[in-house]
């Protein structure tokens, strides 16, 4: 009889959770730029820079041809680096005023619906190229579970989304998808509404997606967005990318070898500093002859050399940049905080090609402070909307997913989202 209570404790406690799994919302991650796997295949029609970039480099790669594009650990070895930077390059066609990949390139996006290729970006190099894994994990410790509770939607990152007049086959198809995600994954879970994750870029396409779906639908499928280290207004980080290219901390990489085919993308060029936020007085770029801020990036692009990107700019990404709507849901903006973030990019006579003396400034050391913050300078009085901002100083952009602080922090507020507690408007996280 002696026993009878710990078995009784313990059937307590299998039904106690059983009951708090079952309660789980659905969860969808939406990764950020460069944050899941590519695969590519190429055809007939490829045409190599070099002899190196014959179309059977790499060897290893699956019956139908397919290989990972990202991330190829030989992008560290400078031949090597130049074939995937020609893979990667998008290319805009001014009379179809679209983008598309490099002739004779086909790419991918392998595991959509699943949280498999936003773990790591090469499950060889599990310890270098860790993403979402320890956040998935964690989210598991609550009883998630992938493909069932929780799903990944990884997409193409190099493409962004444009207006609604103007045509985005790649950007509007991901749209689509996610959307179809969303419901499946509401249906399939009694009905619950799903509370969509964000990391960084996947911020900007999660607001897409509820800014260009009606109320109804977002009242029905949507309970929470928790937007992780979000550019809600670009960053000064990515005008260093246009001007001299940037490794992305990646070593041994020549930052001008991949310079042409980061100006290629047009999520990059998305993440441009947004005029909505970055005030006109603030210069975020000097030269000997020139002074340029958020507000004459056409005249940013053409002088560091890259002029075909103006149109695009002007036609496309200005008009993505103003629709800034309120997401019309409840949003939780998790940020770092207190990480020197580049703010003032100083060239030299020796111009563009070489790296710039840089003045920092507050942010997570890739976005600015008032990107990450414009979530409440944007929204705070928008009728019907809840805003909450956790800050966890010290905390980098993509440490908002590994830092245990920052991963605890997102994990207790989706578990208080899954238990209805009180919504709490700001958290500083000491």
């Amino acid at each position: 009889m002696k026993k009878e209570p710990g078995i009784l404790f313990w059937m307590a406690m299998m039904m106690y959770t059983c009951q708090a799994v079952s309660n789980l919302h659905p969860l969808i991650l939406i990764p950020g730029n460069g944050g899941n796997q590519l695969e590519a295949r190429l055809t007939k029609d490829y045409k190599p820079s070099s002899l190196l970039c014959n179309r059977w480099y790499p060897i290893e790669r699956n019956k139908e041809g397919w290989f990972r594009l990202w991330f190829d650990p030989t992008v560290l070895l400078a031949p090597f680096t130049t074939c995937f930077a020609q893979r990667m390059t998008l290319y805009y066609d001014q009379e179809k005023d679209d983008y598309s990949n490099a002739p004779g390139v086909e790419t991918r996006v392998p595991h959509f619906g699943s949280t498999q290729s936003l773990l790591f970006l090469d499950p060889n190099l599990k310890k270098i190229t860790t993403y979402m894994a320890p956040l998935v994990e964690s989210l598991e410790n609550i009883g998630y579970v992938d493909g069932k509770t929780m799903f990944g939607a990884p997409y193409d990152f190099r493409y962004g989304l444009a207006p609604k007049d103007h045509p985005s086959h790649v950007g509007s198809k991901f749209l689509k998808d996610l959307k179809y995600l969303v419901e499946k994954a509401s249906n399939s879970n009694g009905g619950k509404p799903v509370i969509l994750v964000s990391h960084s870029l996947g911020g900007l396409f999660a607001l897409q997606l509820l800014n260009r779906n009606k109320p109804s639908w977002r009242q029905k499928f949507i309970k929470h967005f928790v937007a992780l280290s979000a550019p809600w207004g670009g960053t000064v980080d990515e005008m260093l990318t246009f001007a001299s290219g940037n490794t992305l901390g990646v070593p041994l990489v020549n930052p001008l070898l991949v310079r042409e085919e980061q100006r290629s993308s047009e999520s990059n060029l998305w993440l441009m500093p947004n005029p909505k936020l970055f005030r006109s007085q603030k210069p975020t770029v000097i030269t000997p002859n020139a002074t340029y801020s958020a507000h004459n990036i056409p005249q940013f692009l053409n002088d560091i050399g890259f002029p075909e990107g103006i149109h695009p700019f002007k036609t496309r990404i200005l008009a993505m940049m103003d629709q800034l709507e309120a997401p019309g849901v409840p949003i939780t903006c998790v940020i770092g905080a207190g990480v020197s973030t580049a703010e003032t990019l100083y060239y030299d006579k020796r111009g563009f090609d070489e790296q710039p003396e840089i003045v920092y400034g507050d942010g997570d050391g890739t976005v600015n402070m008032v990107s990450l913050l414009g979530h409440e300078s944007l929204w705070s009085n928008a009728k019907n909307q809840t805003l909450k901002t956790i800050r966890v100083p010290g905390v980098t952009h993509t440490e908002t997913l590994k830092d245990d602080g920052a991963v605890g922090e997102v994990v207790r507020e989706i578990s208080g989202i899954n238990s209805q507690f009180k919504f709490v408007e700001n958290v500083n996280v000491q």
